[in-house]
């Protein structure tokens, strides 16, 4: 008989369970410490509860843990000298690809073609919980709904990309995350999807995953009520005030109070990465009209600026620089968060103690 099933599979392999990875690399009091404080700062910011400035800032995405836990530490050193910023630094280990192309540290941590999802999750994990133990809280895009169950307990804050904003699966699993959700507006600049999103991440929904023991299961979320858009720009840059305002009605009319990220880079940097500190100076002189509307800011930034294709002799990678998106600099970085945190204090909050 003909067979019908897995015609175009070439391999199935077992993985180790989101149970056994925890087993292996558990949560520590440092980490979950962070992990708690910081979600809890974030909600206040997206309901008006706290007069903090969120900065989502770091590398486009992870591929080399050195270099990460050397940016993690500049980072924490610039939380003392920006108080009025909630700083999460960006630990993206997932990327949604057009057509093909490297899918992230979780699918090829050895930069080789190859996909190695088990070594993946477990370096992810194992970055996760050096980062978080140094007080420094993270944040992620979710692509894959298996991944939360790997790593979501270590994670601040999640977005979902313009990619599957308007993808039912990606709005059930932010239905059932513990943390705030950023949702992109669509590749082409929609926002209604968005909004969309927010409305059904919002609702409880029963969906196939899996449990701790890798076990394939039904899961019942009770809904996410910490959602907020992310302006990330399309065809045009959408970050100038009367988008930002006309988003904020909407989001008022469908119920929600109107809480905007705006992504400096993507679509409202054109795609070129120094025009991030041009967009960031932009919503800076905004923030006075949008006192509580503009709650953050997302920022593509490394050790060293531009990217780098990945070189056939891997020793040639360049330390620090970007393998997917072009990136500020760190020199660049540090001076944008400084203008950032004074803008935040003089232009909106005065003298006023920070919440």
């Amino acid at each position: 008989m003909e067979p019908t099933d897995n015609l175009n599979i070439e391999s199935v392999t077992p993985l180790i369970s989101p149970l056994e990875l925890k087993s292996k690399y558990p949560i520590t009091d440092a980490s979950h410490r962070t992990v708690v404080q910081s979600r809890h700062m974030i909600r206040d910011i997206i309901r008006h509860q706290s007069s903090r400035f969120l900065v989502v800032v770091g590398p486009c995405s992870i591929y080399n843990p050195e270099a990460a836990i050397d940016y993690a530490n500049r980072l924490q050193s610039m939380i003392p000298l920006c108080p009025h910023l909630m700083i999460v630094m960006r630990a993206y280990f997932e990327k949604p690809r057009t057509t093909v192309g490297w899918k992230g540290y979780i699918h090829d941590p050895h930069l080789t073609g190859d996909t190695d999802i088990e070594t993946g999750l477990t370096l992810a994990r194992s970055l996760l919980l050096t980062i978080t133990s140094m007080g420094l809280p993270v944040a992620s895009e979710l692509l894959d709904p298996i991944v939360p169950q790997y790593l979501a307990d270590l994670l601040s804050w999640a977005s979902i990309g313009a990619r599957t904003t308007e993808s039912q699966t990606h709005r059930e699993m932010a239905s059932g995350l513990s943390m705030p959700v950023g949702f992109k507006n669509s590749t082409e600049g929609n926002v209604d999807v968005a909004i969309n999103a927010l409305l059904a991440a919002q609702q409880p929904h029963g969906f196939l995953g899996i449990n701790q023991q890798g076990e394939t299961a039904i899961i019942r979320t009770k809904g996410n009520p910490d959602g907020h858009i992310i302006l990330r720009g399309g065809r045009l840059p959408n970050y100038d005030p009367t988008t930002i305002q006309g988003v904020a009605t909407k989001m008022e009319s469908a119920g929600f109070l109107p809480s905007i990220m705006v992504d400096c880079s993507h679509g409202n940097s054109n795609k070129q990465y120094q025009n991030q500190v041009k967009v960031a100076h932009a919503i800076l002189e905004q923030l006075p009209q949008f006192r509580s509307t503009i709650m953050g800011v997302m920022i593509e930034s490394n050790l060293d600026e531009g990217n780098q294709s990945i070189p056939a002799d891997l020793t040639q990678l360049k330390y620090g620089v970007s393998i997917t998106d072009s990136c500020i600099g760190w020199d660049t970085t540090a001076q944008l968060l400084r203008d950032i945190n004074q803008a935040v204090s003089n232009r909106l909050f005065g003298n006023h103690d920070v919440t």
